[in-house]
Protein backbone atom coordinates (compact mmCIF):
# COMPACT_ATOMS: atom_id res chain seq x y z
CA UNK A 1 0.00 0.00 0.00
CA UNK A 2 1.36 3.68 -0.73
CA UNK A 3 0.12 7.06 -0.91
CA UNK A 4 1.92 10.07 -2.59
CA UNK A 5 2.65 13.33 -0.35
CA UNK A 6 3.73 16.00 -3.04
CA UNK A 7 6.48 14.34 -4.42
CA UNK A 8 7.15 11.70 -1.91
CA UNK A 9 5.53 8.44 -1.39
CA UNK A 10 4.79 6.83 1.55
CA UNK A 11 4.36 2.67 1.25
CA UNK A 12 4.02 -0.07 3.50
CA UNK A 13 5.33 -4.10 3.11
CA UNK A 14 5.77 -6.43 4.66
CA UNK A 15 8.87 -7.97 5.65
CA UNK A 16 12.28 -7.94 6.83
CA UNK A 17 14.02 -4.21 7.72
CA UNK A 18 17.74 -5.46 7.21
CA UNK A 19 16.59 -6.59 3.09
CA UNK A 20 15.73 -2.80 1.99
CA UNK A 21 17.30 -1.61 -0.61
CA UNK A 22 17.09 2.43 0.66
CA UNK A 23 19.75 4.77 1.89
CA UNK A 24 18.73 4.22 5.78
CA UNK A 25 17.00 2.23 8.29
CA UNK A 26 15.74 2.83 11.60
CA UNK A 27 16.74 0.59 14.63
CA UNK A 28 14.24 0.40 17.16
CA UNK A 29 16.77 0.29 19.73
CA UNK A 30 16.98 0.75 23.63
CA UNK A 31 18.57 3.96 25.49
CA UNK A 32 21.87 2.37 25.96
CA UNK A 33 22.19 1.35 22.55
CA UNK A 34 23.21 -2.07 23.63
CA UNK A 35 21.55 -4.32 21.50
CA UNK A 36 18.49 -6.42 22.04
CA UNK A 37 16.34 -8.58 20.13
CA UNK A 38 13.32 -7.83 18.02
CA UNK A 39 14.12 -5.44 14.84
CA UNK A 40 17.31 -4.26 17.25
CA UNK A 41 18.79 -7.95 17.56
CA UNK A 42 18.33 -8.44 14.05
CA UNK A 43 19.83 -5.07 12.28
CA UNK A 44 23.15 -5.72 14.75
CA UNK A 45 23.17 -9.16 13.38
CA UNK A 46 23.17 -8.41 9.83
CA UNK A 47 25.08 -5.18 10.31
CA UNK A 48 27.97 -6.99 12.16
CA UNK A 49 29.55 -5.83 15.30
CA UNK A 50 31.21 -2.73 13.58
CA UNK A 51 27.59 -0.94 14.57
CA UNK A 52 27.93 -1.58 17.75
CA UNK A 53 31.44 -0.53 17.89
CA UNK A 54 30.75 2.71 16.22
CA UNK A 55 27.70 3.69 18.71
CA UNK A 56 29.57 2.75 21.67
CA UNK A 57 32.22 5.05 20.75
CA UNK A 58 29.95 8.29 19.62
CA UNK A 59 27.62 7.64 21.48
CA UNK A 60 28.83 6.57 25.10
CA UNK A 61 25.90 7.91 27.09
CA UNK A 62 23.16 6.18 24.34
CA UNK A 63 20.50 7.90 23.34
CA UNK A 64 17.59 9.42 25.29
CA UNK A 65 13.61 8.14 24.47
CA UNK A 66 11.88 9.92 21.59
CA UNK A 67 15.91 11.01 20.01
CA UNK A 68 18.08 9.50 17.46
CA UNK A 69 21.37 9.03 16.60
CA UNK A 70 22.92 8.07 13.49
CA UNK A 71 25.60 5.29 12.64
CA UNK A 72 26.88 3.69 9.13
CA UNK A 73 25.58 1.02 8.54
CA UNK A 74 28.40 -2.21 8.71
CA UNK A 75 27.54 -5.09 6.50
CA UNK A 76 24.15 -3.83 5.50
CA UNK A 77 23.45 -2.68 1.88
CA UNK A 78 21.80 0.84 3.02
CA UNK A 79 24.69 3.75 4.18
CA UNK A 80 23.13 4.66 7.60
CA UNK A 81 21.24 3.05 10.41
CA UNK A 82 19.17 5.56 12.25
CA UNK A 83 18.89 4.28 16.03
CA UNK A 84 15.67 5.73 17.81
CA UNK A 85 14.38 5.04 21.29
CA UNK A 86 11.00 4.73 21.72
CA UNK A 87 8.58 5.03 24.55
CA UNK A 88 7.70 1.64 26.98
CA UNK A 89 3.85 1.85 26.75
CA UNK A 90 2.62 3.29 30.52
CA UNK A 91 -1.08 3.68 29.56
CA UNK A 92 -0.69 6.42 27.38
CA UNK A 93 -0.57 8.97 30.55
CA UNK A 94 3.11 9.98 30.50
CA UNK A 95 4.01 11.58 27.45
CA UNK A 96 4.45 8.27 24.81
CA UNK A 97 2.22 9.76 22.54
CA UNK A 98 4.35 12.44 22.06
CA UNK A 99 7.73 10.85 22.67
CA UNK A 100 6.66 8.39 19.65
CA UNK A 101 6.17 11.70 17.77
CA UNK A 102 9.46 12.85 18.78
CA UNK A 103 10.68 9.62 17.89
CA UNK A 104 9.74 9.84 14.57
CA UNK A 105 10.23 13.80 13.80
CA UNK A 106 13.94 12.89 14.97
CA UNK A 107 14.75 10.47 12.72
CA UNK A 108 13.24 11.84 9.68
CA UNK A 109 15.34 15.24 10.40
CA UNK A 110 18.59 13.17 10.81
CA UNK A 111 17.74 11.23 7.29
CA UNK A 112 16.98 14.62 6.19
CA UNK A 113 20.47 16.10 6.87
CA UNK A 114 22.09 13.23 5.78
CA UNK A 115 20.95 13.64 2.61
CA UNK A 116 18.66 9.73 2.38
CA UNK A 117 16.32 9.93 -0.35
CA UNK A 118 14.91 6.64 0.77
CA UNK A 119 14.27 5.57 4.24
CA UNK A 120 12.64 2.05 5.80
CA UNK A 121 11.31 2.13 9.73
CA UNK A 122 9.75 -0.69 11.83
CA UNK A 123 6.80 -0.16 13.76
CA UNK A 124 8.56 1.27 16.97
CA UNK A 125 7.78 0.71 20.14
CA UNK A 126 4.77 -1.86 19.49
CA UNK A 127 7.42 -4.85 20.48
CA UNK A 128 8.29 -5.36 24.09
CA UNK A 129 7.45 -2.17 24.63
CA UNK A 130 3.77 -2.67 24.69
CA UNK A 131 2.70 0.38 22.39
CA UNK A 132 -0.62 -0.70 21.18
CA UNK A 133 -0.39 -1.04 17.58
CA UNK A 134 -3.41 0.44 16.30
CA UNK A 135 -2.42 3.69 18.15
CA UNK A 136 1.64 3.58 16.90
CA UNK A 137 0.31 2.81 13.37
CA UNK A 138 -1.68 6.15 13.28
CA UNK A 139 0.70 8.69 15.40
CA UNK A 140 3.75 7.13 13.29
CA UNK A 141 2.50 7.47 9.85
CA UNK A 142 0.98 11.13 10.42
CA UNK A 143 4.04 12.31 11.94
CA UNK A 144 5.49 11.23 8.92
CA UNK A 145 3.30 12.18 6.47
CA UNK A 146 3.55 15.81 8.57
CA UNK A 147 7.00 15.70 7.98
CA UNK A 148 6.70 14.68 4.27
CA UNK A 149 3.88 17.80 3.48
CA UNK A 150 6.42 20.16 4.90
CA UNK A 151 9.70 19.40 4.06
CA UNK A 152 9.22 17.28 0.86
CA UNK A 153 11.71 14.52 1.37
CA UNK A 154 13.00 11.80 1.26
CA UNK A 155 11.46 11.02 -1.50
CA UNK A 156 10.53 7.56 -0.46
CA UNK A 157 9.81 6.43 3.55
CA UNK A 158 9.06 3.12 4.05
CA UNK A 159 7.08 1.26 7.11
CA UNK A 160 8.35 -2.31 6.61
CA UNK A 161 6.24 -4.46 8.90
CA UNK A 162 6.99 -8.03 10.33
CA UNK A 163 3.53 -9.92 10.36
CA UNK A 164 0.17 -9.49 8.88
CA UNK A 165 -1.42 -8.39 12.13
CA UNK A 166 0.92 -5.02 11.98
CA UNK A 167 0.30 -4.82 8.57
CA UNK A 168 -3.36 -4.30 8.35
CA UNK A 169 -3.17 -2.01 11.56
CA UNK A 170 -0.81 0.14 9.89
CA UNK A 171 -3.31 -0.05 6.22
CA UNK A 172 -6.03 0.90 8.25
CA UNK A 173 -4.53 3.88 9.81
CA UNK A 174 -2.89 5.15 6.03
CA UNK A 175 -6.35 4.50 4.52
CA UNK A 176 -7.54 7.41 7.09
CA UNK A 177 -4.49 9.13 6.61
CA UNK A 178 -4.77 9.32 2.80
CA UNK A 179 -8.06 11.23 3.57
CA UNK A 180 -6.93 13.69 5.40
CA UNK A 181 -4.19 13.93 2.65
CA UNK A 182 -6.18 14.66 -0.10
CA UNK A 183 -7.05 18.00 1.76
CA UNK A 184 -3.07 19.20 2.70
Amino acid sequence: MRIQINDCSLQLTQGDITQQNVDAIVNAANSQLAGGGGVDGAIHSAGGASIMEETDRRYPDGCETGQAVISSAGNLSCKYVIHTVGPVWNGGLRGESDLLRSAFQNSLTLAFEHHCDSLAFPAISTGVYGYPMDLAAQNSLMTVAEFLREHEAPSLVKFVLFDAGAYGAFSYALENIAAVAINW
